[in-house]
């Protein structure tokens, strides 16, 4: 594995910015890519293509099928990859002085390839819970104790062994790259599926409340992503993990009650 230094030993975000803005740049235009079109998609809910992606019933055909997919894998990309920024240049930081940018490419196809894979599942979900009558049109939960359960079971989550763990190779990127750390473009590729593994790890239960804010609400999708960023990225973001698991305990408590009473 390569030794770090310069910006890499100081920890600087901002000189590994702007020492990799390459692969800065990349990054930034795919999330700004995916947010364009969400904005296309939720500013122009009439059009054909926009419709496509929000079917009025589960008898989708395929146009339907694979339109939700490319909403949900445009969404994951944009609400992820800013937080695994710093893994990233990290990462190429590590491979410049051997000159294998493609290294960093592989990386980052692997780490959207693992959110498209989850991708596969929030489309497979959407329909199930359109098919059973829990979604409306917006593909927001129309049920309190659907929207309970969900609640619950993200605040439950952020307690849990699994998402600590996935949580502290998250945080660390030297932590993850010393571990894990594989030469060779296929290795590249091998380090990508295996961090993309991790965040999956650590943010799937946060990504199933799209459903409750609805997967056309921009402004809970910027939450979401926010709250991801947090956890990840502030010093103590173990803490902000625990308090937003208090947080989504308690609201899903309060929703549950509510929708009994």
């Amino acid at each position: 594995m390569p030794q770090p230094d310069g910006a890499l030993a100081s920890g600087s975000g901002l000189a590994l910015a702007g020492r990799h803005w390459r692969e800065t740049a990349a990054v930034d235009l795919l999330v700004l890519i995916g947010w364009a079109l969400m904005f296309w998609g939720a500013l122009d809910m009439m059009s054909p293509q926009a419709r496509m992606m929000m079917p009025m019933s589960a008898a989708w055909s395929v146009a339907n099928l694979l339109a939700v997919f490319a909403m949900w894998a445009v969404m994951m990309a944009a609400m992820m990859l800013p937080s695994a920024l710093p893994m990233i240049l990290t990462f190429a930081q590590l491979n410049r002085r051997a000159g294998t940018r493609a290294r960093t490419g592989a990386f980052i196809a692997a780490y959207v390839v693992i959110w498209s894979g989850f991708s596969v599942v929030g489309t497979g979900l959407q329909w199930a819970l359109q098919h059973w009558g829990l979604t409306s049109p917006m593909i927001a939960t129309t049920a309190p104790w659907f929207t309970a359960v969900l609640l619950l079971i993200a605040g439950i989550f952020q307690f849990t062994p699994l998402k600590t763990a996935c949580l502290r190779y998250c945080r660390t990127p030297m932590g993850f790259l010393l571990t894990d750390w594989r030469d060779g473009l296929n290795g590249a590729w091998v380090m990508g599926l295996r961090h993309g593994g991790y965040c999956l790890g650590c943010c799937w239960a946060l990504m199933l409340l799209l459903f409750v804010g609805g997967v056309m609400n921009l402004l809970w999708i910027a939450a979401l992503m926010a709250l991801v960023a947090a956890e990840k990225l502030l010093p103590r973001g173990e803490i902000v993990a625990r308090v937003l698991g208090v947080l989504l305990i308690a609201a899903g408590g309060w929703k549950l009650v509510s929708g009994l009473v």
